[in-house]
């Protein structure tokens, strides 16, 4: 018997905003985007020789990538925890959890707004931070006028949370 550790998935969490997207990427992929690439490899396959048909290789080749997305998406959604922000307020107690926004304070006195959200959210541009990333991770449990830490590439940051709020996310 061996002593080596089984790790346990690590949770897909989402917000309501995300799930929407994904099943409408889904959706399209199905009964859109899947079906029109079908009918582009008939099409192809109807040009002869299929050995040295570039169109139907291509055709395929993108029937295989939908194909893959489709499987993708479907285990994804199911395996998927939806929470909404909006009702993690009424279990957070001031907390940071899942879907919390918060305004941070760095140690040059900039403020920052941060939303925790899930892996398939992420979003630099808006704030959208994974909740495994090592800012999530740092914030997730914190409260208004906690100090945390945590390590970037630059090195270690430190942030003073100034605001916890839930609102709904897009």
């Amino acid at each position: 018997m061996s002593n080596q550790k089984i790790s346990k998935p690590t949770p897909i969490y989402m917000t309501p905003a995300c799930a929407l997207r994904l099943k409408a990427e889904l959706k399209e992929t199905l009964y859109q985007l899947r079906p029109e690439m079908v009918k582009t490899v008939a099409w192809a396959a109807s040009n002869g020789d299929r050995s040295e048909n570039a169109d139907y290789h291509y055709a395929k080749k993108r029937l295989r990538q939908y194909d893959g997305r489709i499987r993708f998406l479907t285990k994804h959604l199911e395996d998927a925890t939806i929470v909404d922000p909006v009702e993690q307020q009424k279990i957070a107690n001031g907390r940071v959890l899942f879907g919390c926004t918060v305004t941070v304070e760095n140690e040059a006195g900039e403020e920052k707004v941060f939303s925790i959200v899930g892996a398939d959210e992420l979003d630099a541009s808006r704030g959208y931070v994974s909740w495994v990333s090592p800012i999530g991770r740092a914030l997730l449990g914190a409260s208004e006028g906690d100090l945390v830490s945590f390590t970037t590439p630059g090195g270690q940051t430190e942030l003073e949370i100034i605001k916890v709020e839930y609102k709904a996310l897009e």
